[in-house]
């Protein structure tokens, strides 16, 4: 027996504070830091329009992580498993062809090659 459970229902999510769940606002949060520490740290040396632009731009990555699946995963399982699938467990996958009507029909063949040669 099958029972057809919706869409919404299984990518269900509880929302902590603000409508985000615990992973977008730790990642909301680590984006801010970035931007603050960014902004004290190069105000001084590029001024303050220079500077906020680079702390948006800096900000950008972490405050997209919170939100970002592919393929079902969030942004910390996908760089697991790229990180698996090309570095821990590389493989060089070739192919190989196979005749299965030869391989089945080859003591037949065999068999016809030696009479021939028999003659």
């Amino acid at each position: 027996m099958e029972v057809k459970i919706n869409r919404e229902i299984r990518e269900y999510t509880e929302a902590v504070f603000f409508g985000l769940s615990l992973r977008q606002i730790i990642f909301s949060a680590c984006a801010l830091a970035v931007a603050v520490a960014g902004f004290f740290l190069l105000k001084p040396m590029l001024g303050t329009e220079t500077t906020s632009w680079i702390c948006i731009l800096a900000a950008a990555p972490f405050a997209a992580l919170g939100f970002v699946k592919y393929n079902g995963m969030t942004a910390e399982q996908f760089v697991i498993a790229w990180f698996k699938s090309e570095f821990l467990i590389p493989k060089k996958l070739t192919f190989h062809s196979t005749n299965t009507y030869y391989e089945i029909m080859k003591p037949s063949i065999e068999k016809k090659q030696k009479e021939e040669k028999s003659r």
